[in-house]
């Protein structure tokens, strides 16, 4: 098959959940709560942890920018479904496509990363906990964060300019919600080899290797845990953990369930994708709220004073 000219290319169409009409007000309407609930969540933990100097610590640091980067990884890909929704309308134009990849990579990234980020500070506070004021020090904290931004935005951009080298035919129809890589790889009918080799070796990267990381992590704060003789200071610890690991868990479930999907078109592909890129983010505020003191008293005091302003 002769390549298709990429300069002709103009827009991709992205078929979405469902092609009956009356479901769209439905879905419309369905998605536009949990991504308000998204935005909101995660915009209280950032005023929280901002606001409140109690919270001026490298577990709420970490957190804060979690919340950012759930914000944004959400704001890839949502509004421009809700757009589609709402005007009858499934395109995307080539430029916005590849925007959005670059972004969705972006962000996800940072997720990972930052999760592991928060496993060693975890790991670090429970199993050295007289060396933590000077391992955890800021500068160390803000490098940790760079660090993971700068892993994100150079994978994300290599991707995306290897993106920008394919060719596509006539077939632009993406079966997803979103551009997601995998999907608008196979439209291409040009060589693809160096797209897929990077992105499998960076799923590695950014999959198994965090992953791994994550692990090792906790395992040794259970073992640490365990060697608590008072079962209060094993409550105590454990507690100071337990947001992070049921946020980690639920991560790296629903984003195991995208990746092991063997349609990702189809409805199971697609849900888990709304599990990985819309209520995992929906749910973190509400996990850390609901399970840290800290992060609640935080929360009021900022609640309150926004009430006693009105």
């Amino acid at each position: 098959m002769e390549p298709g000219n990429q300069t002709s290319m103009s827009e991709f169409l992205l078929l979405g959940f469902s092609q009956d009409s009356e479901d769209q007000p439905i879905l419309f309407g369905l998605f536009l709560s949990m991504f308000v609930v998204t935005v909101l969540g995660n915009l209280l933990i950032i005023l929280a942890v901002s606001s409140d100097s109690h919270l001026h610590m490298p577990m709420y640091f970490f957190l804060s920018n979690l919340s950012f980067a759930d914000i944004s990884f959400t704001s890839t890909t949502i509004p421009k479904m809700l757009v589609n929704i709402q005007t009858q309308s499934k395109s995307i134009s080539y430029a916005g496509c590849i925007t959005q990849m670059y972004f969705f990579m972006v962000f996800g990234g940072m997720d990972t990363c930052l999760l592991t980020v928060m496993a060693y500070d975890r790991f670090v506070a429970i199993c050295h906990p007289l060396y933590y004021p000077v391992i955890m020090n800021p500068h160390f904290c803000v490098l940790l964060v760079l660090v993971s931004w700068f892993i994100s935005l150079t994978y994300s951009l290599i991707q995306s300019l290897l993106m920008l080298r394919l060719s596509f035919c006539t077939k632009w129809v993406i079966s997803h919600f979103y551009c997601e890589l995998a999907q608008v790889l196979m439209l291409a009918c040009s060589d693809t080899l160096i797209n897929y080799i990077l992105l499998y070796t960076v799923i590695g990267i950014l999959g198994i290797v965090p992953f791994t990381g994550t692990l090792f992590s906790y395992i040794r704060i259970v073992s640490s845990i365990l060697r608590i003789p008072s079962a209060d200071g094993k409550y105590k610890a454990f507690s100071t953990c337990a947001s992070h690991l049921s946020v980690v868990s639920l991560f790296y479930v629903t984003g195991l369930g995208v990746y092991v999907s063997s349609d990702a078109s189809s409805w199971r592909g697609m849900i888990a994708s709304v599990m990985y890129t819309l209520v995992t983010p929906m749910l973190n505020p509400f996990i850390y709220s609901l399970r840290n003191r800290d992060i609640k008293r935080a929360l009021q005091k900022v609640l309150g004073r926004k009430l006693c302003i009105q």
